[in-house]
């Protein structure tokens, strides 16, 4: 039974599906805006939505999981801090949107525009 087991797999084991969502996480606080499958999108709002979450709190127990979930990526954890996280202050969460485009002409994979809000 897969009860609670409502994470997608991606066809990947658990470390590259890891990284990918993390690489997505990074490469969404660095460009504040990125285009990808549409599955991918919808498990990388989750992610990003609970280490903005974090970093509204400014507290050093805060920066340090943020840090550890981001693999000590230190320029985009301060770009999370001091510039995306001051934004949703007075937010209580919603901080990303997805907008569905239209198919990939290769393959026919759904398109998703993940963006801050």
């Amino acid at each position: 039974m897969r009860h609670h087991n409502n994470k997608r797999k991606f066809g990947r084991t658990k470390n590259v599906r890891n990284a990918l969502v993390n690489s997505l996480a990074l490469n969404l606080i660095v460009r504040e805006k990125i285009k990808t499958t549409e599955p991918k999108a919808k498990e990388l709002r989750p992610f990003i939505e609970k280490l903005v979450t974090r970093a509204k709190r400014k507290d050093l127990a805060s920066r340090k999981l943020v840090i550890s979930k981001l693999s000590n990526r230190s320029k985009e954890v301060k770009k999370l801090f001091e510039v995306i996280a001051p934004r949703y202050t007075d937010k209580k969460g919603g901080y990303t949107r997805v907008l569905k485009l239209g198919a990939r002409k290769s393959d026919g994979a759904k398109m998703a525009i993940i963006e801050f809000v």
